[in-house]
């Protein structure tokens, strides 16, 4: 059993973005699915009658780790404070991941693309470490968007 579980917390869009993982990661797969109480007596306050029988949480997982996403409104975002490492074993794995989780270009830098959820992930190579020691290394990465592994040879 996974001993640490990443909840993400969403406001209203947790089924689109766990179905969205699901499709863009080869293994993605959904677990479980709760729903909120349709009524107070169900443990519903009244200010929340407005998501009765919504999606609270749903159970994913990508890659053989499990997260947790939550509907539980507006109070909090996500930001670069925390963000999800895919280390690829190629070009084209980065090219593919980078196509389908980037959608803020201004929050790309070093590998690092936020996807249309507000989530960061760093799109790196496998031999990120290898690549790092060859001269000029850190000057390539700080010039780059997506890594293009390319221009460390």
């Amino acid at each position: 059993m996974q001993k640490i579980v990443p909840n993400l917390w969403f406001d209203g869009n947790a089924e689109e973005a766990v179905n969205f993982y699901a499709s863009v990661f080869s293994d993605g797969k959904i677990i479980s699915t709760e729903h909120y109480p349709n009524s107070a007596d169900e443990g519903l306050a009244d200010f929340q009658q407005n998501l009765a029988g919504k999606v609270l949480t749903m159970e994913f997982e990508i890659f053989g780790t499990r997260f947790v996403a939550i509907n539980g409104g507006p109070e909090f975002t996500f930001t670069e404070a925390v963000s999800f490492t895919v280390p690829c074993k190629d070009q084209d794995e980065i090219d593919y991941f980078w196509d389908k989780l980037s959608s803020v270009p201004e929050s790309e830098q070093c590998g690092w693309c936020k996807d249309k959820y507000g989530l960061s992930w760093q799109i790196v190579p496998e031999n990120m470490d290898e690549l790092m020691k060859k001269p000029d290394a850190f000057k390539t990465l700080m010039a780059q968007h997506k890594i293009v592994i390319a221009e460390y040879e």
